[in-house]
């Protein structure tokens, strides 16, 4: 058979040869693999062929191809194969591993890894019924030399991930291995830190003699798989194994944590350990490394990774300074391993198992500010989680170690809001370590706002403990930006001269502090009783702010948002409330170049939003408190709605919806009946008239009136521009009359008032909306709108649309874009005009108008009651309205109308 064989090997080489081969045509490596592969199914010779392939001798890719014959033998063979055979093929096998491999440090990794799965497979087959020994010439082989010690470790490893996680063998089979190995583990994990130990101590020793380099070498490469093996069992074992003799395993790993070539994989291993679930009092021994020895060693690690991850040093094959990637992930989990120790602190203390505050906790918390304070951002956001954990916990909340680190983290936030660090910039020391961590600057925003968001809940929790030293330091960055010049950095903003862009050094700044004086201010609120309120300090603050101006936008939107979380000091000195409300208007309207014909910008559009938002707010929140300020307010809007290109129709509705939540205030339904007739007199009036009933319901007459049917060029008005505005106006002033106007919360009032026109036969209260007569006299132009806005998807009113509009029915970009998860550029947005193609203005307004209607119809249940539901046919009137030609309704269009029908349900309204 030797001829055949030698043959049968000769072809199979060329075969390789040429399947590896760089200029081996596509049609030759083919019918290459063809053969290969047919031979492995069909020829007798694969074991000799196998083996005598594997041979040293050959090249590596040779020997790696009979390996996998080897392999493929087992796995599909194996059972078919005389008792014999078997035996021959492990003693092969078992060669192999002996001296079929070069040392340690020139044997190809992927030799090794084949060698480990032909033995693992074999055992998989075979253990223990058949080979009830093979622990024992496992460990006899490690006593040959480091690369027969190496192979017995990833034939471990290998072993553990195919029957515990990867479960790649029939059930009966994985539970007698399984079995057998937890049977067994007392001595495997003897086994295995014998290995460690024992390699580990002459890497130590080796290494220090000149010469001994590559011994050295070697026997810190069988500690490195040694370790690997480790992480591979410590996941699932029994945690006793992992405590026993006083935590051995623990405190070895946390002395390899010094040693620079074995840490990242000491550090896994530990993580591991510490992140292990299970019953409490199983898990109380690892409160040991909270002891001086392990905490030492966790904090010598922690320095001299952080010095030896920045490379200082020029070279030919780094000539400038850098990131050394393998000490970085491993202060990632160093950092890791510091949570997971801390969260398994937040578990014991105060459970059953009776576990006191470490005495050394002090030491804990500073070695995990240090990475809190840490450049890379990643670090500091691995950290945030961990301590709103500890600032939630009943116990640990409640010490004076917690409790002055509160104040260290609420300094460190300072520095970590502020939005420096993008992998495009040099401007930080965060860049350097952001360019190993994110592909762009789009992901590394789309990470700092999750990472922000983390901050604000680590902030409102520590808020909960130290309130007012909380407030103290918010109020001190306040007053600090307020006196500081602005700075707009480097970066011009496209908007006007000497204005700051979105990375601008104050506009970061001014972001941060916002964001931070936003989450403590609120806090403190809720936290801090009446009389002990810092109300001075925040007049003080309040008084600040309003006399602070500026033309710059994102400035001012930051201004505002300390106006709105400042606002409820007003409420103890309201003497202030006009100054507060002329602020907020003259925002209303504002722009950086008066009088310019280009589109606002983003910056812009935010702060007169931002303006409008805050007057809602203090009127949703506050509104008893307004009300003396009613007509003032009142006169201002209808000032404003004097000029119709003043304002959008979102501000207009804004400040609409601002009015209406006042007059809830009023507590009188004759008096806010008769304010909401006179404020919504305009559009009762241009919504009921009969243009706009021919409008409405008509759809070619329809889209005439908005333009859709006519063809515009870019750069030209849109003479039906004004329409759409009116009609727009129009819908959201119902939607914010329907969504605000309400009777008074208490029964007592209500009834005083004239709210109440009955009772149920249960014995709660009937109220009437004061907003139900101009509702409901709108209501039926409104319900012919959606059904002329669903018949519009008919394929004869399609055709009426012009070619500059085709596709305005589309989703619009917007809404792509989240459905696609892609991110809005992140440098640019705020200071470039938003210019808007006709298609695209004609795509928002369908989308919005459609949604409000939804939204109107949505909302009346709720706000009128009895009165909407008891209207002569209105069953059929939404079926004929809301529900017709929905075949025709494109999926994007239905979504907010199974919304409205899911989370309105009128069985939960009073029974009439």
């Amino acid at each position: 058979m030797g001829e055949p064989v030698s043959e049968m090997c000769d072809h199979l080489i060329k075969a390789v040869n040429v399947m590896m081969d760089a200029e081996s045509s596509q049609i030759y490596r083919l019918e290459a693999l063809k053969f290969c592969e047919e031979f492995k199914e069909k020829c007798p010779f694969c074991v000799p062929c196998g083996l005598q392939l594997a041979d040293k001798a050959q090249t590596a890719v040779v020997r790696h191809f009979g390996l996998q014959i080897l392999e493929h033998v087992i796995k599909f063979r194996w059972n078919n194969m005389p008792q014999q055979e078997k035996v021959q093929l492990k003693n092969c096998a078992m060669g192999l591993l002996s001296t079929g491999t070069y040392p340690i440090l020139e044997e190809e990794s992927h030799i090794k890894d084949v060698l480990a799965r032909i033995i693992v497979e074999m055992i998989k087959r075979e253990w223990p019924q058949h080979w009830p020994d093979m622990l024992k010439e496992m460990e006899a082989l490690t006593s040959i030399g480091e690369a027969q010690t190496e192979l017995v470790m990833l034939i471990l490893l290998r072993l553990a991930e195919d029957v515990i996680t990867f479960q790649t063998l029939p059930t009966q089979r994985r539970r007698d291995i399984q079995q057998t190995l937890t049977q067994n583990m007392e001595s495997i994990f003897s086994f295995l830190l014998t290995i460690l130990q024992l390699h580990v101590d002459e890497y130590r020793k080796l290494k220090k003699i000149p010469g001994q380099e590559l011994q050295a070498k070697a026997h810190c490469r069988v500690g490195v798989a040694a370790l690997n093996t480790l992480a591979g069992y410590i996941d699932w074992v029994a945690l006793a194994h992992l405590t026993n003799d006083n935590c051995r395993l623990l405190e070895i790993l946390c002395l390899l944590l010094s040693e620079t070539e074995l840490q990242l994989e000491a550090a896994e291993c530990l993580l591991i350990a510490i992140s292990r679930k299970g019953k409490l009092e199983d898990r109380k021994p690892l409160m040991v490394l909270f002891d001086d020895v392990a905490m030492h060693y966790i904090l010598s690690a922690a320095q001299s990774a952080d010095g030896a991850a920045t490379c200082n040093k020029s070279s030919p094959t780094q000539p400038v300074a850098g990131l050394v990637e393998r000490h970085y992930t491993f202060l990632k989990r160093l950092c890791q391993v510091l949570c997971s120790l801390g969260s398994q602190l937040c578990f014991l203390v105060g459970s059953d198992v009776e576990v006191e505050v470490p005495a050394n906790l002090s030491k804990y918390t500073e070695a995990f500010l240090a990475f809190t304070t840490h450049p890379s951002q990643f670090l500091r956001s691995s950290t945030q989680i961990m301590w709103g954990t500890l600032f939630r916990h009943e116990i640990l909340s409640k010490d004076p170690v917690i409790i002055q680190m509160i104040i260290k983290y609420f300094r460190a936030t300072m520095t970590n809001l502020v939005k420096t660090g993008f992998p495009s910039r040099n401007d930080s020391p965060s860049c350097e370590y952001s360019r190993h961590d994110f592909d762009s600057d789009e992901d590394f925003n789309s990470f700092f706002n999750s990472f922000r968001a983390q901050q604000g809940e680590a902030v409102r929790n520590a808020c909960r403990i130290v309130p007012l030293e909380g407030f103290q330091i918010a109020a001190e960055w306040l007053q600090y930006q307020i006196s500081t010049p602005i700075d707009i950095g480097t970066t011009v903003s496209k908007m006007a001269e000497g204005l700051c862009s979105i990375l601008s050094p104050s506009a970061v700044q001014w972001d941060a502090m916002t964001f931070f004086t936003e989450s403590v201010v609120g806090q403190m609120f809720k936290n801090v009783e009446v009389e002990k309120l810092p109300v001075d300090q925040g007049i003080e603050l309040l008084q600040a702010v309003l006399n602070y101006n500026t033309q710059d936008p994102l400035i001012l939107s930051c201004v505002l948002t300390n106006l709105s979380s400042l606002f409820p000091f007003v409420t103890h000195r309201p003497h202030f409330l006009p100054q507060v409300l002329y602020k907020l208007f003259a925002s209303i309207t504002f722009e950086v170049v008066e009088e310019s014909k280009a589109p606002r910008t983003r910056a812009v559009k935010n702060v007169r939003r931002h303006a409008c938002s805050s007057i809602i707010k203090m009127s949703r929140d506050y509104p008893w408190f307004i009300l003396p300020c009613f007509d003032i307010l009142y006169n201002q809007v209808k000032k404003l709605f004097s000029n119709e290109a003043l304002l959008t129709q979102m501000e207009k509705c804004a400040l609409i919806e601002a009015l209406v939540l006042i007059s809830n205030q009023f507590k009188d339904y004759t008096k806010q009946k008769a304010f909401l007739e006179e404020l919504m007199a305009t559009v009762s009036a241009r919504w009921t008239s009969d243009e706009m009933r021919h409008v409405l319901w008509d759809p070619a007459l329809f889209l005439a009136f908005v333009g859709a049917d006519q063809l515009v060029a870019e750069g030209t008005d849109h003479t039906t521009g004004i329409n759409r505005s009116r009609l727009s106006f129009c819908v959201y002033t119902i939607l914010g009359v329907v969504k605000r106007a309400r009777w008074p919360a208490d029964l007592e009032e209500a009834k005083a008032g004239g709210f109440v026109v009955g009772y149920t036969p249960t014995g709660a209260p009937i109220y009437r909306n004061p907003c139900t007569s101009q509702v409901l006299a709108m209501l039926p132009n409104l319900l012919a709108l959606i059904r002329t806005h669903n018949n519009l998807f008919l394929p004869e009113n399609m055709c009426r649309l012009s070619e500059t509009f085709s596709r305005a029915y589309e989703v619009i970009e917007v809404e792509r874009n989240v459905v696609l998860g892609l991110p809005q550029p992140v440098l640019d947005i705020y200071d470039s005009p938003v210019y808007k193609t006709h298609l695209e203005r004609m795509q928002g307004f369908f989308c919005t108008l459609y949604d409000n209607c939804y939204h109107i119809l949505g909302n009346a249940g709720l706000s009128l009651q009895q009165d909407f539901y008891t209207i002569e046919g209105l069953a059929e009137q939404i079926v004929g309205s809301a529900l017709i030609s929905l075949d025709n309704v494109p999926d994007h269009r239905l979504r907010p109308m199974l919304h409205i029908l899911l989370s309105n349900d009128p069985s939960e309204l009073p029974i009439t």
